[in-house]
């Protein structure tokens, strides 16, 4: 990624639009699938970014190579749960902190571990401050008392949550 991005910088000087580098990793996947019959990546990504195009970007990938741009996604398992709490909960626009709290929310509502904790997940933000693009990563205490709130907000085995009727 980081010589396709180089590459596109030295001839255009400007930095390669996130659409394009995901296309050129797609593409990559998908050669591998046409003509060696196999996908040895083997994995869905999310991919992030942004560019003075299109601004924020979200898109998800399969192992054959194919992508879809989506304003809010999820992969893995009970990820159709997932996009069912996005779909109903999700506001184009709420603020970076309701959308940090809608993923903590998705998080503990859908994940089927015993217990969600800071120390099983990392939440980054991807931010625009002085003309510069960076990912923030939210420490663990503030994570700690985002998941304490949704537990507090959202008890174990209220279905109300699962069927949407609540909205953060």
């Amino acid at each position: 990624m980081r010589l396709i991005a180089q590459r596109y910088l030295l001839a255009y000087q400007e930095p390669i639009p996130v659409e394009q580098l995901v296309s050129h990793i797609c593409d990559l996947q998908h050669g591998y699938t046409m003509y060696g019959g196999r996908r040895p990546f083997g994995v869905s990504m999310l991919f992030m970014g942004w560019d003075k195009h299109y601004g924020y970007q979200l898109y998800q990938n399969d192992p054959s190579g194919n992508f879809l741009g989506w304003k809010a996604a999820c992969i893995g398992s009970n990820s159709s749960a997932a996009s069912s709490i996005l779909e109903s909960d999700y506001n184009a626009e709420c603020s970076v902190e309701d959308a940090v709290k809608l993923c903590i929310k998705v998080l503990y509502k859908t994940m089927t571990m015993s217990k969600l904790t800071s120390d099983k997940v990392e939440v980054g933000i991807l931010q625009r401050k002085d003309d510069k693009t960076y990912v923030r990563i939210i420490p663990q205490s503030e994570v700690d008392l985002l998941i304490k709130e949704a537990e507090a907000t959202y008890p174990k085995g209220s279905d109300s949550f699962a069927k949407g009727s609540e909205k953060t």
